[in-house]
């Protein structure tokens, strides 16, 4: 995995998926508190005046020039749970998005929440 500094840089960029369908632009890195590793990105998707954020897993994402390649399908993180543009995601809120690509979750340490913005 890279580190979250480094995909701060690539915030507005493209991400697509493993076909190269563009998904949406890159918003923000969120890390896992327990580790502080990149662990989800939100993704701007929608139409003009339709635009929300989407959560995407990193793990086994590539960056190549002006790309993030997410190994998920553009239809699966289309689909994902959600924000506003300017909303937070709340913690109650995290089990959904690990739910919705089948990934396993866990609160942090003392019950503490799993994602943090970078």
């Amino acid at each position: 995995m890279f580190p979250a500094e480094n995909l701060r840089d690539w915030r507005g960029e493209n991400v697509v998926d493993p076909q190269g369908d563009k998904i949406g632009d890159l918003e923000a890195v969120y890390v896992d508190t327990v580790d502080d590793e990149p662990a989800f990105a939100t993704v701007r998707v929608g139409f003009i005046g339709r635009h929300r954020l989407v959560f995407v897993p990193l793990a086994g994402a590539t960056v190549s020039p002006k790309a993030i390649r997410v190994r998920y399908d553009k239809k699966l993180v289309g689909n994902a749970p959600g924000i506003d543009l300017d909303g937070e995601l709340a913690a109650a809120d995290e089990p959904a998005v690990f739910a919705h690509y089948g990934l396993p979750y866990q609160a942090g340490p003392t019950g503490a929440r799993r994602l943090g913005r970078r």
